[in-house]
């Protein structure tokens, strides 16, 4: 997603590697819960942005700017993006970064920083790079990230979901060990929170008008965060959820390239989706994040959209969209030729889960494959901004994944001829 690859001749690896670091089940069970500090923060939230930046420099990105919420704080980088909360971190990082050789980095500063000496569980994950050879470090092969990944955990599992000659998902996750002290009761407050929910949208050969305004041409008097921010306007990312409820940080990079980060509120149902009061009153508003990265260039050109606001599969909320209508505003700015999606889900209710996950797989088939239902990107809008039909696509791969404690659906689609 940033302009400048290693070899400036050579092409960008878009697909990201993504690490998520749980030190505890919840923001309750931090050590410092009880006690933040003057401004509020518990945790690694704590920790001097100075320390993450040094602990980025082995990673080889750089950080560009923060938006802080209530609940984390949202780093974007050089080379995607980095969320903190007061118990979980996850670092994303594109291209050639050395993103699992600040694993260890972490830790110390878990340790030091906030107190957190064991990790309660660990998730390692990517798509199928696109130039594997470009790759540097432990990353040049999937056996030796998790050869990497094994020496630092016991209780770790890698597994490889989709077709292995075409595009496909890796996953490394541990489990809590089962005398840890951080598996939290059925009487704890951990175990009242909602599930832990992540979808990614992972989109290729993106369509000549749609990779079109990530091209851009500034001048050193112009701000990248405000053509951004005019450049999400228009496109409707902005409109990915509801303004009211988001706060977006985005950059424009040059010649080509975009990166966001988004800090969604979620689960107050007391404001419609356009701002109005409802009649449904609530005081369980929480904070979540989304995050889009673009590499625009023909060839290799990529967009990733990755999201832990829960979205129903059916229009139960008012406040934010379905999964419908999530997946078509995303898919329909970047118009892809090829996207895999991923729904990550926690469940202690096995039957629920096989339940859930089947049904989002019903949802993503109907969103993307049926032509009778209308794709609004954004509220209120024509369907796509540059006038065109929706593309309709067809499904190349479905698979439903059960690991402990998470299940998974994972399906793969292409536009149809």
């Amino acid at each position: 997603m940033t302009q400048v690859p290693d070899d400036p001749q050579g092409p960008f690896e878009g697909p990201e590697k993504l690490l998520e670091i749980w030190f505890k089940p919840s923001a309750n069970d931090v050590p410092d819960a009880d006690t933040p500090n003057s401004s509020g923060r518990t945790g690694l939230r704590k920790v001097d942005r100075k320390i993450w930046e040094q602990m980025l420099d082995i990673v080889k990105c750089q950080v560009l700017s923060v938006i802080q919420g209530d609940e984390m704080d949202a780093y974007l980088l050089s080379e995607s993006s980095f969320f903190v909360s007061p118990h979980r971190l996850i670092l994303k990082t594109c291209g050639t970064t050395l993103n699992l050789l600040g694993l260890p980095r972490i830790l110390e500063i878990a340790a030091t920083q906030a107190n957190m000496h064991s990790v309660h569980r660990c998730f390692y994950s990517r798509k199928s790079f696109m130039f594997p050879e470009r790759q540097l470090g432990p990353h040049r092969d999937w056996k030796q990230e998790v050869e990497y990944l094994d020496n630092i955990f016991t209780t770790g599992a890698a597994y490889t979901v989709g077709k292995v000659n075409g595009d496909h998902w890796l996953l490394y996750m541990t489990n809590p060990a089962e005398n840890s002290l951080d598996i939290p009761s059925l009487e704890s407050t951990s175990s009242q929170l909602p599930p832990d929910y992540t979808i990614e949208i992972l989109m290729s050969n993106l369509a000549t008008s749609a990779r079109a305004p990530f091209f851009s041409s500034l001048s050193p008097s112009d701000d990248p965060r405000v053509h951004a921010t005019t450049l999400s306007q228009s496109l409707g990312i902005s409109d990915i959820f509801p303004p009211h409820l988001t706060n977006l940080d985005a950059y424009t990079f040059t010649p080509c390239g975009y990166s966001a980060n988004a800090l969604v509120k979620w689960g107050d149902e007391s404001t419609s989706i356009d701002g109005t009061d409802s009649d449904v009153k609530s005081d369980d508003s929480r904070e979540g994040y989304y995050t889009i990265h673009v590499t625009p260039e023909e060839g290799w050109s990529y967009a990733s959209f990755e999201c832990n606001v829960p979205s129903h599969t059916s229009e139960k909320t008012r406040s934010t969209p379905d999964l419908t209508t999530l997946i078509q505003r995303v898919v329909n700015i970047f118009q892809p030729g090829r996207l895999s999606l991923t729904l990550f889900i926690s469940s202690q209710n096995n039957d629920a889960a096989d339940e859930g996950v089947e049904t989002a797989q019903k949802v993503f088939k109907s969103a993307l494959t049926d032509p009778t239902i209308t794709r609004n990107f954004s509220h209120g809008k024509a369907p796509l901004s540059n006038g065109c039909r929706p593309p309709t696509y067809k499904r190349t791969d479905k698979i439903n994944y059960e690991f402990g404690g998470y299940d998974l659906a994972f399906a793969s689609f292409e536009l149809s001829t």
